[in-house]
């Protein structure tokens, strides 16, 4: 636990919040502030199908990308992971959660917009992601096989890990459960997915995750109402506390900033290089649309569902001594705000939110496993270990789950940000193309790789 909490403090206190936040800013200055300046093509966007391509191949639309992301997104980071970032960090991480997600939001547009442009043609789809365009556009396979050793890792292995520790403290919280049988049985689900009927549950999570979601904005939403006049003094908290004197003196601003963006990361995953995996599949006329609906996606995340959570927690009067942590601390706020039932609520949603991304998470890495070997034998050994996972994180401390996966996510945001900072002036070239043609009065701009002549020969979809 020492050298992992070590690694940490090094990546997390010296490295990847200058790197982050220095190419989120970047990014925001040479795209004009798309995430700001286009959400209204964002929301346009949502219903766009693309077109249908090839009648034998199994493409998927903009929405489509845009739900298996959010599916994957929304998860224990939105309600254990912004109760560890308060916990820890104080309210004030809140703010630093934001801010993340208003500026890092750019980030998610270069990431997903280079994964549309160096996608590659799979047996029946589109496949890509960081481990492609570190290949294809920085000439690096070695970087590619890196990415992709890192991604398995993380999400397969160390983010399961995390959504089964906090699905069986949500259960023990709400019904006094063992960590060990919520476990067993979380696992045995795991497995029977993953080498069998996938698809079929997957399509129920897909539809139940979204209803999940909108229920738990709608009872945050009432909250807010019923406490209507809390509003400013909590806000007046959060913004207080992200840059008070006190905090500063006694170090609590750099613990707020720490934990807003390594919580915030965990919850939207800005520019870590997971969303682009899904963003590569979606059938679009041109690459900058899936870059702009990814953005989309980090402002849902993180504006909104994560914001319900902490003004559930900061409106509650629940402790913030470190006594309660993860979503035994969300459970204990909703549970003030509206009886036993809070407890059960979060648990129930978090079953739908943790199960799905544990699935999500799954086909993360088995995507990237893929890419490294197409040994049926290896992907079996990998499913395997996924089981593995989930139950280690069922019986494991909540501080040891939150720290291994603070470490991969950290690699692996790392190794994406340099390819995407190396990358980045070609999806700044294809935004102008795009604004250039909706300038033109062409309401659905068209890419084809002539218009990128120093790097046609390394396009293969366009």
């Amino acid at each position: 636990m020492g050298i992992i909490n070590l690694i940490n403090d090094l990546l997390w206190t010296y490295i990847l919040v200058a790197l982050l936040l220095g190419c989120a800013v970047w990014f925001t200055l040479r795209t004009r502030f798309v995430q700001f300046r286009m959400i209204k093509e964002m929301v346009r966007l949502l219903g766009d199908s693309g077109g249908k391509g090839d009648a034998k191949e199994k493409h998927i639309s903009s929405f489509q990308a845009f739900a298996i992301s959010i599916a994957s997104r929304v998860g224990t980071g939105n309600l254990a992971g912004v109760a560890t970032a308060i916990a820890v960090g104080g309210p004030g991480a809140v703010f630093w959660m934001w801010v993340i997600a208003l500026l890092g939001a750019s980030s998610s547009f270069v990431e997903s917009t280079l994964a549309q442009l160096y996608k590659i043609k799979g047996k029946d789809s589109f496949i890509g992601g960081p481990a492609y365009y570190m290949r294809k556009g920085l000439k690096q396979p070695w970087m590619g096989a890196l990415f992709a050793v890192l991604i398995t890792i993380t999400f397969g292995f160390a983010f399961n890990s995390v959504q089964s520790n906090t699905l069986c403290a949500a259960f023990e919280g709400a019904f006094g459960f063992d960590h060990a049988v919520v476990g067993g049985i979380i696992t045995a689900l795991t497995l029977t997915i993953i080498f069998g009927g996938v698809q079929r549950i997957a399509k129920v999570s897909s539809i139940i995750v979204p209803i999940m979601a909108l229920g738990y904005i709608t009872l945050a939403l009432i909250i807010v109402l019923l406490n209507i006049k809390e509003l400013p003094g909590v806000l007046a908290l959060i913004v207080g506390h992200a840059f008070g004197w006190e905090q500063a003196l006694g170090g609590g601003v750099g613990m707020a900033l720490m934990q807003g963006i390594k919580r915030g990361l965990f919850s939207n995953e800005a520019g870590m290089g997971s969303a682009p995996n899904v963003a590569a599949t979606a059938h679009v006329s041109h690459p900058v649309k899936q870059g702009l609906i990814q953005t989309l996606g980090v402002f849902t995340d993180t504006l909104i569902i994560c914001t319900c959570t902490a003004f559930i927690i900061l409106f509650s009067g629940a402790p913030l001594d470190g006594s309660t942590n993860g979503v035994q601390l969300t459970q204990h706020a909703l549970t003030n705000e509206i009886g036993p039932l809070g407890a059960i609520f979060v648990a129930v949603a978090l079953f739908f939110f943790a199960f799905s991304s544990i699935l999500g998470n799954y086909y993360y890495g088995e995507a990237n496993v893929r890419y490294l070997t197409h040994r049926k034998w290896v992907l079996n050994i990998y499913r395997i270990l996924v089981g593995g996972m989930v139950m280690f994180g069922a019986v494991a401390t909540l501080d040891l789950a939150w720290s291994l996966a603070d470490v991969t996510m950290g690699l692996m945001a790392l190794c994406n940000l340099i390819a995407i900072s190396l990358l980045g002036k070609y999806a700044f070239r294809l935004l102008e193309d795009y604004r250039a043609q909706k300038s033109a009065g062409i309401k659905d701009p068209v890419f084809t790789k002539n218009r990128l002549k120093e790097v046609e020969k390394d396009i293969e979809c366009w």
